[in-house]
């Protein structure tokens, strides 16, 4: 391959990913600044990484069967696929439910486990490959975060605000419907 079909192919990959990387956040956020949500609240997450090498505390394929990727979360109780955006001193990032968790933390109020590459970015931090963890927050592993649900899953899930994971509100089939607000972020 010469050098200037090189530059076009890295050219045309970077737009494909910068086209990509938009959609996927445009996904969450509809309109000038106002969203349609089916649920609002805030929360403490912490952070993940499985990517099934069974290495720093992994636990394998998350549970949705999806690889891990940014924007997967773990929730306790929600549907997974159950789609929206966390707001962390304001910066605003979409996240998919695409695993179960966090376990124990959730009792203590810990109900949203966001992956790494996620929460480093919302932290100012450097997500580590070696370590499977986040780099440069000072120890920080929990934050205070604002969610913002703008579609719910398909699947076993409890549609309302976050329970621990002890409730069994993963396993419910949570068939209610939901009224949708417009939410501000």
């Amino acid at each position: 391959m010469t050098a200037r079909m090189r530059s076009i192919a890295l050219l045309a990959a970077s737009t494909l990913g910068a086209l990509t990387i938009g959609s996927a956040a445009a996904h969450a956020d509809t309109g000038e600044g106002s969203v349609k949500a089916v649920l609002q609240g805030s929360t403490t997450a912490s952070y993940f990484w499985d990517d099934s090498s069974g290495r720093a505390g992994d636990t394998g394929l998350p549970a949705s069967g999806k690889p891990m990727q940014k924007g997967l979360a773990a929730s306790p109780s929600w549907p997974l696929m159950t789609e929206g955006y966390v707001v962390y001193k304001g910066k605003k990032l979409p996240f998919f439910v695409g695993d179960r968790g966090p376990g124990d933390p959730s009792s203590r109020g810990v109900m949203l486990d966001l992956d790494a590459k996620t929460f480093a970015e919302l932290t100012g931090g450097t997500f580590n490959a070696d370590t499977l963890g986040v780099d440069g927050v000072e120890g920080e592993g929990h934050i205070k975060i604002q969610y913002v649900v703008t579609k719910w899953g398909d699947g076993v899930g409890r549609k309302s605000h976050p329970a621990a994971f002890s409730t069994g509100a993963w396993a419910e089939k949570d068939t209610a419907s939901v009224s949708t607000v417009s939410v501000k972020h």
